[in-house]
């Protein structure tokens, strides 16, 4: 079922014991996210007030006080990452939200959260740009400012999920991943999913882990020892819990293994490839994906957020013509799941990416594919694409290619 300004239910402790109880709720994607970072144990959000994500902060400024949290509505965005970011320094579970224009003043920070290896949660609400844009209308636009709007080279994660359900439990993950891997995570999905209201129940999704919240490891053994950048086998330095007495320097400049500045090649170019490798080496705990008729599409859609929920319905359209349609929907984001595009696509005589902005992803599908032929299907005036719309590109996509 889903509803446009349906009433919710007010965010209080009755909110904490329905999702426990796995009872349904008449809820919107945003207010899902703020459920699912309690959840999943944040215990601080700084952040400051931009459409479409305000609901967000709303609802965790009287959440958060209620688990013995805090919430900040700090000057602006740039301050509010940088609250963030000390506050999980200081050994707490972090996030902040905001939109598109909000996103762009965060991107140093979020590259010095991934130089450090800062774990935090960054959700992103997308609207129509440039610049402060479309505040009230979807857009797609973001999806490579994402994976590369900080400087240098870095590693970063990026959930998309496509449905009031899945923000919960994707939010859940990106608290999971960034603990685990000590990275900041971004939750990226458009105003559509975000506003869009929807019943769920909540408290048993992947997500969810059976009620275990992943924590990050902590420094253990001598102190007199500890570098806060050497890691093991897995690629992942043990964090300094604050008051247990181990040395830490913590800096934006590269470091090496003991966390102090370093311009030596050697220690750069090791604990560089160290920081970019981490998630190759995890790629089976990072990577996920759904897929949909894939099997025996003439016709594979790739597409994210409200673009693939048009999508499914879009393949019932074409299939109910002769055509056959899938679709691949990427859920990790970044890192790309290239493999799980590749097998979803091989028999496929053509790739249709419809998205709203100018061909972000489509590029990089085209980048994933090289030879095979991949149209987009592009929208950036605020409006989202129809099931019919991607119907019938994909249809005659599928005759052209026969």
């Amino acid at each position: 079922m889903t509803g446009v300004g349906s009433p919710e239910v007010p965010v209080n402790a009755i909110d904490s014991a329905l999702a426990a109880k796995q009872a349904a709720q008449l809820i919107s994607g945003n207010h899902a996210c703020a459920l699912g970072a309690i959840a999943a144990g944040c215990r601080f959000f700084a952040g400051y007030p931009i459409t479409p994500s305000s609901e967000i902060a709303e609802r965790l400024s009287r959440a958060l006080p209620e688990v013995d949290g805090v919430f900040v509505q700090m000057e602006d965005e740039i301050a509010s990452i940088a609250a963030v970011i000390g506050a999980s320094m200081g050994g707490v579970k972090a996030m902040t939200a905001t939109s598109g224009p909000g996103f762009s003043l965060k991107q140093e920070n979020l590259g010095y959260a991934a130089g450090a290896e800062i774990p935090c949660v960054i959700v992103n609400v997308m609207r129509g740009g440039p610049s402060t844009g479309m505040p009230t209308r979807p857009a797609q636009g973001d999806i490579m400012q994402s994976r590369w709007g900080s400087h240098g080279d870095y590693p970063i994660i990026v959930l998309a999920p496509a449905s009031v359900r899945e923000i919960y439990d994707e939010t859940l993950r990106a608290f999971a991943l960034a603990e685990t891997f000590r990275t900041p995570v971004v939750l990226l999905y458009d105003q559509v999913v975000a506003q869009l209201t929807e019943t769920v129940e909540l408290g048993s999704g992947r997500g969810s882990s059976g009620g275990a919240r992943a924590e990050r490891k902590w420094a253990s053994g001598p102190r007199e020892a500890y570098r806060p950048y050497a890691a093991g086998a897995d690629g992942i330095p043990a964090m300094s819990r604050p008051g247990a007495g181990y040395r830490v320097h913590t800096t934006g400049l590269n470091h090496a293994e003991n966390g102090f500045p370093t311009q030596d090649p050697e220690a750069v170019e090791r604990n560089l490839s160290r920081l970019l490798g981490k998630f190759e080496r995890n790629r089976a705990a990072i990577d996920s994906w759904q897929t949909l008729a894939c099997e025996d599409a003439e016709v594979v859609i790739v597409a994210v957020g409200i673009s693939a929920r048009a999508a499914t319905r879009a393949i019932e359209l074409a299939r109910a013509r002769g055509v056959r349609v899938g679709l691949f929907r990427p859920i990790t984001l970044w890192p790309f799941p290239e493999r799980a595009l590749r097998e979803a696509t091989a028999s496929a005589r053509a790739v249709l990416v419809p998205e709203m902005n100018a061909g972000q992803m489509r590029l990089e599908v085209e980048r994933v594919l090289r030879d095979a032929w991949v149209e987009g299907l592009h929208r950036y005036n605020g409006e989202p694409i129809s099931p019919a719309e991607i119907c019938e590109r994909a249809v005659a996509l599928a005759k052209e290619s026969r």
